[in-house]
């Protein structure tokens, strides 16, 4: 099951609809999928969308370092 998700990191980014705050988050999961986990886990009623981003070696390992299963997310960051 855990393999349907994939072993990429993908970068979503969510906001309140009013624009007054946002947040960075991670999953381990293909795009598709790291949205709908992410918009699971963000604020009721928070729009998302994924960041193409490239990923650095750095961030990569950074990323890693999180120890996220296939199907996790983790907030990045807020504003």
């Amino acid at each position: 099951m855990a393999e349907s998700f994939g072993t990429e990191f993908t970068i979503v980014e969510v906001s309140a609809r009013d624009g007054s705050a946002g947040e960075l988050w991670i999953a381990l999961a293909k795009p598709a999928e790291a949205l709908t986990l992410v918009l699971a886990a963000a604020p009721e009623g928070w729009n998302g969308e994924v960041l193409v981003i490239p990923m650095t070696a750095k961030q990569q390992e950074l990323f890693e370092a999180l120890n996220l299963k296939p199907g996790d997310v983790c907030r990045l960051t807020s504003r």
